[in-house]
C-alpha cells in the first residue's frame, strides 16, 4: 500500500529535459533534500535544474512520517556516545535553524501545520535509562526539556522527556509547494530522468538515460549515493520501518500530542487528522524474514489499546543510519570540488534534509555558519568506528549467507511461486529469484548489480531487497532505490 500522504492528488508541474543543456548546479533527486537545495540556489541567483529518477518526492518523502521535531527519540544521546557534545550541540543548532526554516516558509507558502507536543517515552527500565540520558543530553545542548511520567496514551509507560510545541504537516503539500516556487525562479524540475553517472571535469556532466546535461556543480541528494566514490555506501545502515494508519476510532481517543518510544523496538503514536498514525519496526533492508510479519505485529498491538481501529494504510520508507548520528554532507572525494552529497538521516529527514541543504549551499557560496563547521570537521572515535565495523560484519555475514542459501537450493524445472511470494534459488550455476505477482511470473539475475549481494524478497512490498546496501528493485527488477545503478537482469526460464 501507499502512505496516506497520496490520497490527495496533486498536480505538481515538470519541465521537459534539455540536452545538453548547461546550469550552475545540478541537483540529483526531487525529495525533499533535492528542493530545498536547488531552491537556496535559486533564490541566490544560480540557474539550477532538479533531475528525479521517478516522481517528485514520490520516495523517501512520500513515506516519511512527517514529524518535524527537535525531539527525536534517543538520536542526541546517540551522537553523544558515538562523539562529542560539541557534536550535539551542532547538531541541535542545525536542527533548530532547520526546524526555524521549515515552519516559516511553510507558513509563508499556505502549508497547513499542526503544532503538536512531542515525547520521548519508555516502557521498560532500558527505556527509562535511555529518557534519562536523552534529558541531560539535550538540556545540556540548550533543548527546554521536561521529565514526565504523565504521559496520556492508553498504553503503559514508565516515563517520558516532552518539547513543547513541535509539528507535523503533510509532506506532499510542502514539496508541492517547493517546486512551484522553484520553478517560479526559473528552476527546471525533470522527472524519469534517471542518472546512471557523472563526469567531475570542467564543467561536470551528468549522464542520464535522456541525454547529458553540464554543470559547475553536482548535488547527490538521493538517499544512498548512487556513486561509489568515497565509498559511502559501506558508511551508512540502510533501514526500513513501518508507517499504518487507521481509521474507525473515536476522536476523543485520538492522541493529542507526538509519541516515540525509545524502548528496543518503540512506537510511534499520534492522530494526523482523523486518522490514528503508528510507526515502527524498524530493521535492515533485505534482514528480515518476513516484512508482512513485522507490520501484522504492528496491527495487533494497535488494536490491542484501540479496539476498534480498522487498517486503512500500512507503507514503509528507508533511510541510513551513519556511524556517528550526524548525516554526512559536503564534498564527495573525488569529485574535484564538484561533486556535492548529503545523506544519513537516521530516520528524522524532515530537519535533517533541509539542515542538509543549508550546508551543501553554505559550502559552495562560502558562509559556513560555527555548528556546520563544528559538523564538518567532527573526529570519528573508536565507538563510531566499531559501529561501522559491526555494520560491516552483518554485510559480509548477510553476503555469505545469501549465496550459500542460493546455491544450496535448487530451483525445480517449471517451480512457480504461489501467488505474492517470491524464492531465490539456484538454476544451473546461477543463483535466481523467481516471484509470482497477480498471476504473472517473473524469472529474474538474483545478484544485485551493485556488489553482488544475493537479494531477498519482501513480501509485503513485493520487492527484491539487497541485504547488503540496501539496493531494492521491482518484481520485475527496476530499480527502486539504493546504490544500483541498474535493475537485475532477466532470466530465461
Amino acid at each position: 500500500m501507499t502512505s496516506i500522504w497520496l490520497d490527495k492528488v496533486r498536480e505538481i508541474p515538470t519541465d521537459e529535459f534539455e540536452p545538453l543543456a548547461t546550469y550552475d548546479d545540478v541537483v540529483i533527486g526531487a525529495g525533499l533534500t533535492g528542493l530545498v537545495t536547488a531552491l537556496l540556489f535559486a533564490r541566490r541567483g544560480h540557474t539550477v535544474a532538479v533531475l528525479e529518477a521517478g516522481r517528485v518526492g514520490g520516495l523517501a518523502t512520500a513515506s516519511s512520517s512527517a514529524m518535524v521535531s527537535r525531539l527525536q527519540g534517543a538520536q542526541l544521546q546517540k551522537i553523544r556516545r558515538r562523539t562529542y557534545q560539541s557534536v550535539v550541540d551542532a547538531y541541535v543548532a542545525g536542527t533548530g535553524e532547520a526546524f526555524d526554516w521549515l515552519l516559516g516558509y511553510a507558513a509563508d507558502a499556505g502549508v497547513d501545520v499542526e503544532r503538536r507536543d512531542a515525547y520521548s517515552y519508555a516502557t521498560d527500565r532500558r527505556g527509562l535509562a535511555r529518557v534519562d540520558a536523552e534529558y541531560l543530553v539535550g538540556r545540556r545542548a540548550g533543548l527546554d526539556l521536561e521529565k514526565t511520567v504523565d504521559v496520556d496514551a492508553p498504553f503503559a509507560t514508565i516515563g517520558a522527556v516532552r518539547l513543547r510545541d513541535q509539528a507535523q504537516l503533510d509532506p506532499l503539500d510542502l514539496v508541492a509547494a517547493l517546486a512551484a516556487d522553484l520553478r517560479a525562479l526559473g528552476g527546471v524540475i525533470v522527472e524519469n530522468a534517471r542518472v546512471t553517472g557523472v563526469d567531475a571535469g570542467d564543467p561536470a556532466t551528468t549522464h542520464t538515460a535522456l541525454g547529458d546535461v553540464s554543470s559547475e556543480r553536482v548535488h547527490l541528494t538521493t538517499g544512498a549515493p548512487i556513486l561509489d566514490r568515497g565509498l559511502y555506501f559501506a558508511k551508512i545502515a540502510p533501514r526500513r520501518s513501518f508507517g499504518l494508519a487507521f481509521s474507525g476510532i473515536d476522536a476523543a481517543e485520538l492522541p493529542d500530542a507526538m509519541y516515540q518510544g525509545v524502548d528496543d523496538g518503540g512506537r510511534s503514536v499520534r492522530s494526523f487528522g482523523s486518522q490514528l498514525i503508528v510507526g515502527g519496526g524498524a530493521h535492515g533492508v533485505g534482514r528480515a524474514s518476513s516484512e508482512a510479519q513485522i507490520a501484522h505485529s504492528l496491527e495487533r498491538w494497535t488494536r490491542s489499546h484501540w479496539p476498534t481501529a480498522h487498517t486503512r494504510r500500512v507503507w514503509s520508507g528507508q533511510d541510513y543510519a551513519t556511524p556517528h548520528g550526524v548525516p554526512f554532507v559536503g564534498s564527495l572525494p573525488r569529485g574535484r570540488g564538484r561533486i556535492y552529497l548529503a545523506t544519513g538521516y537516521d530516520s528524522w529527514g524532515m530537519t535533517g534534509a533541509v539542515s542538509a541543504a543549508r550546508m551543501l549551499v553554505s559550502d559552495v557560496v562560502g558562509d559556513n555558519t560555527p555548528w556546520m563547521t563544528t559538523i564538518h570537521h567532527r573526529v570519528t572515535t573508536p565507538v563510531a568506528i566499531g559501529a561501522a565495523l559491526g555494520e560491516n560484519a552483518a554485510v559480509a555475514w548477510s553476503f555469505a549467507r545469501g549465496w550459500g542459501r542460493a546455491l544450496t537450493n535448487p530451483l525445480l524445472p517449471g517451480e512457480i511461486p504461489s501467488e505474492g511470494h517470491g524464492r531465490v534459488g539456484i538454476d544451473g550455476f546461477t543463483p535466481v529469484a523467481r516471484s509470482t505477482v497477480e498471476g504473472e511470473t517473473c524469472t529474474l539475475s538474483a545478484v544485485c548489480p551493485h556488489l553482488a549481494g544475493v537479494v531477498t524478497w519482501n513480501d509485503q512490498e513485493l520487492t527484491w531487497d539487497c541485504p547488503l546496501h540496501g539496493s531494492r528493485f521491482t518484481r520485475t527488477g527496476e530499480v527502486i532505490e539504493g546504490p544500483a545503478g541498474r535493475g537485475l537482469a532477466r532470466h530465461d526460464d
